[in-house]
């Protein structure tokens, strides 16, 4: 049997649609799928990474839960005729990041670098953390960072321009 991978990923929408994706849960699929299928920058995959930099982020002080958002897509829908798994695009409930989070992510992302992010881990402490691979091999906080350029260039543009973004495991 082929072992799951759950990847992250980040869709970005213009700020002003965040009411209606929060409110529509069929046209922000869409919104996020377009955004996949785009090529222009409106999408980033973490692949596998997403919970280990999350925690690391987390753990150097950058208090915005990026790999799940701030709240959820289903919160929103408040009249009770929806349900989590309407959310659901892979793997659990898709969330979002406000344009103002989404600054915040980018500022605090501006003059942190890889090293900074693992300087000091135990990978006993990322024992909980997904994928479970931190003590198969010492490259593999390396790798769990190799990403944060374009995370950082993906957050840089989204600010720039005033976007909110989607968030979802699959």
């Amino acid at each position: 049997m082929r072992a799951v991978s759950i990847n992250g990923n980040w869709a970005r929408i213009p700020g002003a649609d965040l009411a209606r994706a929060q409110n529509d849960l069929d046209w922000a699929h869409e919104q996020a799928q377009a955004a996949v299928q785009s090529g222009d920058g409106r999408w980033f995959s973490t692949d596998k990474t997403w919970h280990a930099l999350d925690f690391l982020l987390n753990r150097h002080g950058l208090d915005v839960p990026i790999a799940f958002g701030e709240g959820l897509l289903v919160d929103a829908v408040n009249d009770g005729s929806r349900s989590s798994e309407d959310a659901n695009w892979g793997s659990g409930p898709a969330g979002y990041l406000t344009p103002e989070n989404v600054a915040k992510v980018a500022a605090g992302l501006a003059d942190v670098t890889e090293a900074d992010l693992i300087r000091d881990v135990d990978p006993a402490e990322m024992e909980e953390i997904y994928p479970s691979v931190w003590d198969d091999d010492p490259g593999e906080l390396e790798w769990a960072v190799h990403l944060l350029p374009g995370v950082k260039q993906f957050f840089t543009d989204a600010a720039r321009v005033g976007d909110a973004v989607l968030c979802w495991l699959d």
